[in-house]
């Protein structure tokens, strides 16, 4: 592989921030609203609002209850809905861990940034709308040349934080079938931003069935294998996340 690296990162031990940044995630997904815990995303009749006291009312102690909101594809109007969080649940209680690739300093990429006027939207089909695409503002391009081919992503706006989409030729094989997550780091320079594959990661789906994830446009895959990052999931005792 032949791409170039950041410049030196203004830290003594960048693996082993990563080492932290993997324990931190762990913290995350086992959390009592993280990524495992989500057991039901439950969409209500059309303009109807979500009553937590209602859905919250015989719920166990361990249960969290909260309010979601997306676009309906076809009327455009806005749709809600309630999420139950279960600090116990199935997926918690089966979790061994999500393996990774070593750390690997040349999979940290420096990358120009062109921000875009105007709140511009690009299409991104999600996992669960059967070939539907919901638009998701993209304020700007991220430009650089990985193994010799030249690459134009589109990081959507994540409430304030970039956040790449992509897909690479290790999908389905040794990480998740859909793609991964990356999120794009800041430069004091507002013409660059740096893509720290070591930390790209399984997306929400992988965990539970009941996030809807946006999968990776055709200018955000990648030609070569990105042997960085997360790879899977895994659970004890034969359990699937997904079902």
């Amino acid at each position: 592989m032949s791409h170039t690296a950041a410049p030196d990162q203004p830290t003594a031990d960048p693996a082993g921030e990563w080492r932290e940044w993997c324990a931190e995630r762990r913290r995350s997904l086992t959390a009592p609203t993280g990524n495992l815990a989500l057991v039901e995303t439950r969409w209500l009749p059309a303009g109807e609002r979500s009553d937590l006291d209602a859905a919250r009312a015989g719920q166990s102690e361990h249960v969290t209850v909260t309010p979601v909101e997306r676009t309906d594809l076809v009327t455009g109007e806005p749709e809600y809905g309630l999420r139950f969080w279960d600090a116990r649940s199935p997926a918690i209680q089966h979790f061994e861990r999500t393996d990774v690739f070593p750390y690997d300093p040349a999979w940290v990429l420096e990358a120009a940034y062109t921000p875009v006027p105007g709140a511009r939207k690009v299409a991104f089909e999600h996992i669960r709308d059967n070939g539907g695409s919901r638009d998701l503002v993209v304020p700007g391009d991220i430009t650089l040349t990985v193994d010799g081919r030249a690459y134009t992503l589109s990081a959507f706006d994540d409430d304030g934080t970039l956040l790449l989409v992509f897909g690479d030729p290790t999908n389905g094989d040794s990480t998740y079938g859909a793609g991964r997550f990356l999120f794009v780091q800041r430069t004091p320079d507002d013409g660059r931003v740096v893509l720290d594959f070591n930390r790209a990661f399984v997306p929400p789906c992988g965990f539970s069935d009941q996030y809807n994830c946006p999968m990776p446009p055709r200018q955000n895959r990648f030609h070569l294998p990105v042997e960085a990052g997360e790879k899977l999931p895994v659970f004890r005792d034969g359990f699937l996340a997904q079902h």
